[in-house]
């Protein structure tokens, strides 16, 4: 939690790439640690290409900061944000070109994007529900920051490439990609995996885009996706344990068997899926409605994908919560104060947003162009 909070409020982006290494490492020990075959061929999974990812993060760090030597200098000035922003016109553009490539690969393996995803849907299946929720709720968006910090600074320099495209290329694919590989999922945690790259895909779509709706809807989505996905998997974590497994074809009858926490699945999967009043449903509103504005084949393309995932998160459902009850019988011995309170946060945000959020909202999706 210190790593990411530091890659958080980092005006160094070196600081950045040791906060997103350091998040790896401490989750993969967690991946690993109920020490089944499972266990560690996804952490081992999770450390490799996390490894690989980190290692393409570096070397297009190390080329923004060959481009930017030239212009402010040798030593820490050219690893400053704020000194890289303000001289960010004058760099190399072929250098920032590459160097953002490699940004792309190596920091959207730790984002999930597809096809670079491989290791999260093992490291969820297999690691502990609190590092479940970590994963889709925290680390993924610490990344994905890290690509916007560059993307801003691509943006300051005329004759480098626009990140945008590449952004929303990388999104929709990652979108249409997990929407079908939701409908073959076995392991409900797997599958909630696969619905973390959905939505990590329609953020990256969001910011590719850019605008001020635009930003501001990827943010909502963000803040958003972290509660709910949050949620689901405490959800998720007392359902394994009073059902005994975590197969999908073993859990039946929810809302007949343990109601309080059917039904709260039952909610949290409406609100992941994108149904009002919750304020996913708002974020991906205000997304869609940009982007008919601006490119209306992109949109239907983003619906598509967005109505995909959803057929398959209430085809899953309507097994798992409703019918005869199956599987174990055991009491839930947890507290649900959890559970509810990311929910009324998310439904919350849905009807109404506080006045200082959204010009907080405003603030940021105007910074980020």
């Amino acid at each position: 939690m210190f790593a990411m909070s530091l890659a958080l409020v980092a005006n160094n982006i070196g600081i950045v790439w040791v906060a997103v290494e350091l998040a790896t490492l401490t989750t993969v020990l967690m991946v690993g640690i109920y020490r089944t075959h499972e266990a560690l061929e996804a952490a081992w999974k999770y450390f490799i290409l996390g490894s690989v990812g980190i290692a393409l993060a570096l070397f297009g760090t190390i080329l923004v900061y060959m481009a930017a030597r030239p212009v402010v200098g040798e030593g820490v000035d050219a690893m400053v944000w704020t000194v890289l922003m303000e001289h960010g016109a004058g760099f190399d553009p072929a250098l920032l070109n590459l160097a953002f490539v490699f940004l792309l690969l190596g920091y959207g393996t730790k984002v999930g994007l597809a096809p670079l995803h491989a290791w999260l849907p093992d490291a969820h299946a297999e690691g502990p529900t609190p590092i479940s929720a970590v994963l889709s709720g925290l680390l993924l968006n610490v990344a994905l920051y890290a690509v916007l910090r560059f993307k801003l600074l691509l943006a300051e320099n005329v004759g480098a490439i626009a990140p945008g495209p590449l952004m929303m290329t990388m999104g929709l694919v990652s979108l249409i990609f997990a929407g079908f590989m939701l409908y073959r999922r076995r392991d409900i945690k797997r599958m909630f995996a696969y619905s973390s790259i959905e939505h990590m895909g329609i953020i990256a779509f969001a910011f590719g885009i850019g605008g001020p709706l635009a930003n501001f809807a990827g943010l909502l989505h963000m803040t958003m996706h972290s509660l709910t996905k949050s949620a689901i998997f405490f959800a998720v974590g007392h359902i394994a344990q009073v059902k005994g497994t975590q197969r999908i074809a073993d859990i039946r009858g929810l809302t007949e068997s343990h109601p309080w926490l059917g039904w709260a699945l039952v909610v949290r999967v409406a609100a992941i899926a994108g149904l009002p009043p919750f304020g996913i449903f708002m974020s991906e509103f205000l997304l869609v409605s940009s982007t008919f504005a601006r490119e209306p084949l992109l949109a239907i393309i983003l619906v598509l994908g967005v109505l995909i995932a959803l057929g398959a998160l209430f085809k899953h459902l309507g097994a798992v919560a409703f019918g005869e009850p199956t599987g174990g019988m055991k009491p839930v011995e947890a507290s649900y104060v959890p559970l509810y309170a990311h929910l009324a946060l998310v439904l919350g945000a849905g009807i109404y947003l506080p006045p200082p959020l959204v010009s907080w909202f405003q603030n940021v999706a105007a910074m980020l162009g």
